[in-house]
């Protein structure tokens, strides 16, 4: 989901075998519809769920573009793939995401030097680099270089 354009995106394998895939958004529509509708879409491709956009004080009403609200559906996307919602009320058999733990790993060149090591050869490399330019745009659109900060 990306909250700043109202876009969802979710797709579902099975046996490694793509079953459902769902993109859409108010701006570009249904970009992709692969697949039978997972039943917890249905309220919505059924006109049960309909978006209630509230417009900006001021502003004309438009209709929505979509018949529902792509967020609302990823919520729902999350919880019935994933068992938990990022912004939605936590229903009692909801998994605490909070409370997982994500273990991070460090990837670094089997063969290559230790962290000391490149450090050393970065502040090296660091070294040799002339200083930063900064630009600017000028009025017809070049590039004009600047002093710094």
């Amino acid at each position: 989901m990306h909250s700043a354009v109202d876009w969802l995106a979710f797709a579902v394998w099975k046996d490694g075998r793509l079953v459902r895939s769902l993109s859409l958004s108010p701006d570009s529509g249904i970009t992709e519809n692969i697949g039978e509708p997972l039943p917890f879409e249905l309220p919505y491709w059924a006109g049960d769920r309909p978006a209630d956009i509230v417009p900006w004080p001021g502003e004309e009403e438009e209709p929505y573009a979509l018949p529902f609200h792509p967020l609302e559906l990823g919520e729902d996307a999350l919880r019935a793939l994933c068992g938990f919602v990022q912004e939605g009320r936590p229903e009692p058999d909801d998994v605490n995401a909070d409370a997982i733990r994500l273990h991070g790993f460090h990837v670094r060149e089997p063969n290559g030097p230790d962290s000391a090591g490149q450090e050393a050869e970065l502040r090296t490399a660091a070294a040799a680099m002339d200083p930063p330019r900064f630009y600017t745009l000028g009025p017809d659109g070049a590039l004009i270089e600047r002093p710094g900060p």
